[in-house]
């Protein structure tokens, strides 16, 4: 008898390992296409380039069933030049996403490379995350809707869903011997997705994002054919002439709000962001060291889905820069259009023109106050107030 009731237990044990459920899944984006580039630096680009309406990346994701209502979760996921091979992010393995956590009833907790608030509740609602890609993203993604950063060694909670109200935050230790908040990075969001209405909230805010490891500094999203000299600037990873002279600030921080309502085929989207660089001239020298500058954008977006197969949008976009010592500020007026058509459900042909025209001053990387020059997001800035590409590609999902 007592043999018998030790085997049923050990029958037991082993059921009830073979219930846990886990999986192991392997999927990716190869975006490729042809741009034309009308001022690069004073020339006319055209180039093949990788992952314009998404990143070209492989990644595998698993979940492990604990029981209870808990998951064991993780990611990764890398990006990769299709054209080259190359690693993207700086060259890390996995620069896109590297996390894993628990999963249950209340909430996602989950440690690692990721994503902050603003990217997830705030960036989905412009017209660079939906059909547009990077090149109609704001002018140098300068409130980040458009994820040109990830955030480092960062924990993150994502809510569950309460009837499509959703919430989270993210902390980022950053700290370096005798000084804590270092290249500190932390968020907090809020989003609603319920029926035809869409909002989204998100703060976000990083000590010394120019500083080794900072947020600007930990393999961001640079452009394949930006000269070099820019990238030997005095901050790394910010190409961009929109705002490479106000990177040295001591803080970054941005607010953004966003929201969408869809009625039949069409769907209207706004987007708002302040973004400010405080106490600048902390990493580099600079005639407005312990200024602050404050940039405002403001995006409408439309799109139309004319068949099941067949999108169209259209988005306007318009950043306000700041005044600083007298210099007038710099303004950016970006139009965008997008045509997207489906051949399957994972492989899709798009075609997308972006047009931006800028006015007023700015500043440079050493500081100087010099005229405001067309920058389209993440391509080489013109050398003057007017720039203009257009893209063909193809998008494959597996």
């Amino acid at each position: 008898m007592k043999k018998s009731l030790l085997a049923l237990a050990a029958l037991g044990t082993f059921a009830g390992v073979a219930h846990a459920q886990s999986s192991v899944t392997l999927y990716g984006i190869i975006d490729e296409g042809f741009n034309i580039n009308t001022n690069a630096g004073g020339k006319h680009l055209y180039n093949l380039s990788s992952g314009e309406l998404q990143g070209s990346r492989f990644g595998l994701r698993g979940t492990e069933d604990l029981g209870g209502g808990l998951k064991a979760l993780f990611v990764l996921e890398n990006g990769f030049d299709v054209n080259t091979g190359k690693l993207g992010q700086g060259g890390l393995m996995f620069g896109r996403q590297a996390y894993v956590g628990l999963s249950g009833q209340f909430g996602t907790v989950t440690l690692g490379r990721q994503y902050d608030s603003v990217v997830d509740y705030v960036g989905p609602l412009e017209a660079g995350d939906q059909w547009g890609g990077y090149i109609a993203a704001h002018p140098g993604d300068i409130d980040n809707f458009n994820n040109a950063y990830r955030t480092n060694n960062t924990v993150k909670f994502t809510s569950a869903n309460y009837n499509g109200l959703t919430f989270g935050g993210t902390y980022s230790f950053g700290g370096i011997a005798g000084n804590f908040t270092e290249n500190q990075i932390w968020s907090l969001g809020v989003g609603y997705n319920n029926g035809p209405l869409a909002l989204g909230g998100g703060y976000l805010n990083a000590r010394t994002p120019a500083a080794s490891g900072g947020l600007f500094n930990n393999g961001g999203t640079i452009a394949t054919n930006t000269p070099a000299t820019a990238l030997a600037a005095a901050n790394y990873a910010v190409a961009s002439p929109v705002y490479v002279g106000f990177s040295s600030a001591n803080t970054y921080q941005v607010f953004g709000l966003g929201g969408a309502y869809t009625f039949g085929a069409a769907t209207v989207g706004l987007t708002y962001s302040n973004i400010r660089f405080g106490n600048l001239g902390k990493t580099f020298a600079s005639p407005y060291a312990g200024q602050s500058a404050t940039f405002q954008n403001a995006e409408i977006n439309f799109k139309y889905q004319l068949t099941p197969a067949l999108l169209v949008g259209a988005a306007y976009d318009y950043t306000r820069g700041t005044e600083i010592n007298g210099a007038s500020r710099a303004q950016y007026h970006q139009g965008a259009v997008g045509v997207d058509y489906f051949l399957s459900k994972r492989t899709d042909v798009y075609l997308t023109g972006v047009y931006q025209h800028a006015l007023g001053e700015t500043l440079n990387a050493a500081g100087d106050t010099v005229d405001a020059t067309a920058a389209i997001n993440n391509l080489t800035g013109s050398s003057n107030q007017n720039q203009f590409t257009a893209r063909v590609g193809i998008r494959h999902k597996f």
